[in-house]
């Protein structure tokens, strides 16, 4: 029975691998999800409906956001605001060596201010993917660093969704979790730098500022016109760094991360960007209709909702489905009966957020399916203190978040992963990107993994300001002949 309820993640895990898009292996997978759940609950079809609504209820404001942050990309795009941050960033003296480290640092920025990874690589991979070119970078050491920096924000910001989704999910204040992980993710931001760094110095990349024309005017016409037709806002940015544009045209990406810092929700702060980069195009002479600003807009938002949002409520579903019939349940209670003390038990929490992201190939279905059985875990096998149980539950709701969004970029068939392929072969079609390509050089997903389960089963943690957790004997494992509750 344990294997039955099971089997879908099973199943879905197996399309993705096999090449199936998501879009199309969650709905198979969903599907048997509930035929499973009918027999195994004797649940109605319309109980098994609403188990699934519920979930994507959950998510409902994330939609939102990702159009306002499509939206955003376009805008940015093609209004002159990547235009002008690469000629900026020229002007400074930026070279192959460096371009990786800073659109990493950018990235992770923007992550903060705007509360939304995809939305802040859909924004900077058309910026920082062309600059790589103009320098004379590598484009999978570039592309990783935006890939590892556009999550830092979705960790650790106070306004992205995962963070207030895992936060909620525990029970726990979102500035306190902050403030448990903040020492933390800090140190892998500037490890991460270092490495990234250190690794552009050691491939040999030239030292020299790269001419901005010499290099969009060495792009081939077969680039140009795949360009066009698969992202034609890009074609604009590489006319505006041509030509040049207006340096006030950085002030919208300012205002989005002014108003971020100030505390403004995401899409007030997306959408202050929006009607920004509008006025000041108009100003620059960017934008010279509104009815052609309005196409922008159009563009972003259907290319969210043609896969990107169809995709999370298909696998919204299915952890839905998937959680109501208890299907993580043995798998709990062999945990329970394996580990020798509390700090095992928060490992293994750590590894089931590992399995569950992979399992599920997504982060917001594995912070909602997953975030609820390791809380279970933890409430009813730890004595200690209420407050020490609260810093179990901090803990659980990093592992949650951290091991979601960080987890993924080293999961070839995560959305996330699929997301940043189809988005950097969009904004730039000279390189042929495959999953592979987001894993190899993203040292920020490696350094953040890597270091939060080493920490925590070594209880090297302890060096960490505010990242301790409680050990013996101030918690302890309750009896193993305990039997814990339903999940």
């Amino acid at each position: 029975m344990a294997l039955l309820k099971i089997s879908p993640i099973f199943v879905l895990a197996g399309l993705m691998m096999t090449g199936l898009d998501v879009l199309l292996a969650a709905p198979i997978a969903t599907c048997v999800a509930a035929i499973i759940a009918m027999m195994t609950e004797k649940y109605s079809f319309k109980e098994i409906m609403e188990k699934a609504f519920n979930n994507v209820r959950e998510i409902v404001v994330v939609f939102f956001i990702l159009m306002f942050a499509y939206g955003l990309a376009e805008s940015f795009m093609a209004t002159g605001v990547g235009a002008s941050i690469i000629n900026i960033a020229l002007q400074l003296g930026v070279t192959a060596k460096t371009v990786a480290v800073v659109g990493f640092l950018v990235t992770c920025v923007l992550s903060v201010a705007t509360g939304t990874s995809w939305g802040t690589f859909a924004a900077c991979a058309p910026v920082f993917l062309w600059l790589n070119h103009i320098v004379g970078g590598n484009v999978v050491l570039t592309v990783c660093s935006i890939a590892g920096g556009a999550c830092f924000g979705d960790n650790i910001g106070l306004i992205s969704d995962t963070t207030v989704l895992s936060s909620g999910l525990q029970k726990v204040e979102i500035i306190h979790r902050v403030r448990h992980q903040g020492v933390w993710s800090g140190l892998c931001l500037l490890t991460t730098a270092i490495v990234i760094f250190f690794a552009g110095v050691s491939m040999g990349l030239p030292s020299t500022v790269g001419s901005a024309t010499d290099a969009i005017n060495a792009i081939p016409q077969e680039a140009w016109g795949a360009l066009n037709e698969a992202r034609p806002s890009a074609v604009t940015l590489l006319d505006q760094v041509k030509n040049g544009v207006a340096v006030y045209m950085v002030i919208p990406l300012i205002i989005v991360i002014g108003m971020a810092v100030k505390g403004f929700q995401t899409m007030i702060c997306l959408g202050a960007g929006i009607l920004s980069s509008l006025i000041l195009g108009f100003a620059a002479g960017t934008v010279t209709s509104l009815t052609g600003f309005l196409d922008l807009l159009y563009t972003g938002f259907s290319d969210a909702g043609s896969w990107s949002i169809v995709m999370m409520m298909w696998v919204a579903s299915f952890g839905g489905i998937m959680n109501s019939m208890h299907a993580f349940e043995p798998l709990s209670k062999f945990i329970v009966n394996t580990v020798k003390n509390v700090k095992q038990l928060m490992f293994s929490n750590a590894l089931l957020c590992l399995i569950g992201n992979a399992a599920f190939g997504d982060e917001t279905a594995e912070i909602v399916t997953i975030s609820p059985i390791i809380k279970t875990i933890t409430d009813e096998n730890v004595e200690a203190s209420e407050e020490d149980m609260y810093k179990l539950r901090l803990r659980n709701a990093t592992f949650a978040d951290a091991l979601g969004v960080y987890g993924s970029q080293l999961i070839p068939w995560h959305c996330f992963v699929l997301f940043y392929v189809s988005i950097a072969k969009a904004v730039y079609p000279l390189y042929n990107f495959i999953p592979q390509d987001i894993i190899r050089y993203n040292f920020m997903a490696f350094i953040a993994v890597g270091s939060m389960l080493i920490l925590t089963i070594t209880g090297w943690d302890r060096f960490i300001p505010l990242f301790k957790l409680p050990s013996e004997p101030d918690v302890i494992l309750r009896k193993k002949d305990r039997v814990i509750k339903e999940v």
